[in-house]
């Protein structure tokens, strides 16, 4: 393993600003995961506005993640050849346009376009996050900044879905995007305050992110992390038809096990930062597993409300708790490309995330919801197996 970043150079900032800029893209992420989220609460009043059947509306979602893997190759090559900065600002514009043309999409191919503009800051932003909060702070902090990170993850996490469809009642569906508007405004302006220049030091070929898939570990590491974002979101993505149909909840019960399992979170990005001088490699086997083994719990626990509150926070805790271990790990065992690196992890998993979602509904329609949750442990279980070894996770 590389002992030191060969290839980054690191911008002389006052730790102060560091943090600042830090702080600018954790604000990034939290609107990010709430602009991809948010119409997953919104779909039925956004499928009759615009004449669309909700499944028609959920493929127009689903185009974020198209681009975001189609982005996360490719940036690093374009990202290599201009100041990140100015790449960072400029994808966080793309997202603000993409509030605003969601807010006001008079049709279903606007809609579409919102969509795809906001996958391509998806992916450009999250492949890039990794090297940039390399080049803000020192080595160690780098865990504690990617902690900081994803709080905002875990915060959108938890807020994006009950308020959304709370604010969509009082405000209606495009008056939450435009909500959303001001705040990527500031966001952005945030940004452009304290982002450091960070010049191009080197050209990076197209050809680099898939090349990484010659070194072993990294091969390893795919697949682990495939498996394991494909069976969370397996499950995830069916919370709702699992509680509504196996603990027949009310609309105000979904409501609050929702934000439970959103709350979550915060304890598992928390605890998964504390935890990652130390336990890394653990990490990285043993969520997925605890993972599987509590989505097999919620099918038993599923009849009585309070035990199934308990699993789901459980289960939102350690969902928490894997990005952030593997983007340290990306940081740790990749340092050398870090731009290829997340490139290729952010491509993997949302077409993993895809895959999972798919695999789950298949089941939900030719079998029970149950099956779904099934399939989804059988992944996260097939993910442990493979992140078992340190060995084969580390760079010789």
């Amino acid at each position: 393993m590389h002992s030191q970043i060969s290839s980054l150079e690191q911008t002389p900032t006052r730790p102060r600003d560091a943090w600042s800029a830090v702080g600018s893209m954790t604000l990034c992420v939290a609107m990010l995961i709430a602009s991809e989220f948010m119409p997953v609460s919104l779909l039925t009043p956004m499928a009759a506005d615009l004449h669309a059947t909700e499944g028609l509306l959920g493929q127009a979602i689903a185009i974020s993640g198209l681009l975001a893997v189609a982005t996360s190759l490719f940036i690093a090559t374009v990202a290599s050849r201009l100041d990140r900065r100015h790449v960072l600002i400029g994808l966080t514009a793309v997202m603000v346009l993409s509030l605003g043309l969601m807010a006001e999409a008079p049709d279903f191919g606007l809609l579409m376009l919102a969509r795809a503009l906001l996958g391509i800051t998806i992916g450009g932003f999250w492949s890039l996050a990794t090297a940039t909060v390399m080049q803000l702070v020192s080595p160690a902090q780098v865990p504690r900044a990617l902690g900081l990170m994803y709080m905002g993850n875990a915060a959108a996490t938890a807020l994006a879905a009950p308020v959304g469809s709370y604010l969509g009642g009082v405000v209606g569906w495009r008056g939450v995007f435009w909500l959303l508007v001001p705040v990527g405004v500031l966001t952005l302006l945030w940004q452009a305050l304290a982002l450091p220049s960070m010049p191009a030091t080197r050209s990076i070929p197209a050809s680099r992110v898939l090349g990484l898939l010659k070194r072993p570990h990294v091969r390893t590491a795919v697949m682990a992390s495939m498996l394991t974002f494909a069976g969370a979101f397996a499950a995830f993505t069916y919370l709702r038809p699992f509680l509504e149909t196996r603990t027949h909840v009310s609309v105000t019960e979904l409501s609050v096990l929702l934000l439970i399992l959103g709350a979550a979170g915060f304890v598992g990005t928390s605890g998964a930062t504390v935890l990652l001088s130390r336990w890394l490699y653990p990490l990285l086997w043993a969520c997925p597993l605890l993972l599987g083994l509590v989505t097999l719990g919620l099918i038993e626990l599923a009849p009585v409300v309070w035990m199934t509150a308990a699993g789901l926070a459980c289960w939102g805790a350690l969902n928490a708790a894997v990005p952030v271990a593997w983007f340290n790990w990306l940081a740790q065992e990749v340092q050398d490309e870090p731009e290829a690196g997340g490139g290729l992890m952010v491509a993997s998993i949302q077409m993993a995330i895809m895959a999972g979602a798919g695999l789950g509904g298949a089941l939900l329609d030719h079998g029970s919801v149950n099956a779904t949750f099934v399939g989804g442990a059988a992944l996260l279980l097939a993910a442990t197996l493979v992140a078992a070894s340190r060995r084969r996770l580390q760079a010789v």
